[in-house]
């Protein structure tokens, strides 16, 4: 049988994504230090930081007396090298989308999937570039006065309001929402387990 899959964030966007494929799952969000260490990469704090969600998350669980299947995700938003993360308040935001305006950024996703039964391990990294226009103080403030950029790395959402703020993108779309969905059948594969089967199983249930 397989275990029970838990989703170790908070974000209801990768919840929605997990959801619109038909995952059955529970949320097991965790606390951490999300700050970057002095000299590390955007992919680098990514990929540290979905591995320490996943861990706690497991370990939780493990305390609880269940075996699961935990993934974690972190997403980072950089330009240039430069980590753009939640915005402090609207002024913040309307700065952080004038430094994006005109230019094309990264948004970088790493995946990792803990499995608690055995410990087998799988993880990944998706990056998706994005292209924004240029600067138009009038379409950013009314963008930033939505409310919409509050919550979310770089300030802007492209399943949302954000998308006119962007030109275009290559690579996942569901990478810059916040979760790549293209990488989880990997992901289940590399620990055992089958992405599919656990959709179809959805839906008979």
């Amino acid at each position: 049988m397989s275990p029970p899959l838990y989703l170790a964030s908070a974000s209801p966007r990768r919840r929605e994504l997990m959801e619109a494929i038909g995952l059955a799952f529970g949320v097991r969000p965790v606390a951490i230090d999300e700050s970057p260490h002095e000299g590390e990469s955007p992919a680098s704090v990514a990929v540290r930081l979905a591995a320490a969600k996943a861990a706690a998350a497991a370990a939780a669980l493990r305390d609880e007396g269940i075996a699961a299947l935990v993934l974690a995700a972190d997403t980072v938003v950089a330009l240039d090298g430069t980590i753009f993360g939640k915005p402090r308040d609207g002024a913040d935001a309307l700065a952080m989308l004038k430094r994006l305006a005109g230019a094309t950024h990264e948004v970088i996703t790493a995946c990792r999937l803990v499995r608690g039964d055995d410990g087998r391990v799988a993880a990944s990294v998706t990056q998706t570039r994005v292209r924004f226009r240029r600067w138009d103080p009038r379409v950013a403030s009314w963008y930033a006065a939505t409310g919409e950029p509050l919550d979310k790395a770089g300030a802007y959402g492209i399943q949302g309001r954000g998308v006119f703020l962007s030109e275009g993108i290559e690579g996942s779309w569901s990478n810059v929402v916040g979760l790549p969905l293209e990488a989880l059948p990997a992901l289940f594969r590399d620990v055992g387990d089958d992405l599919y089967a656990r959709m179809e199983g959805a839906e008979r249930g």
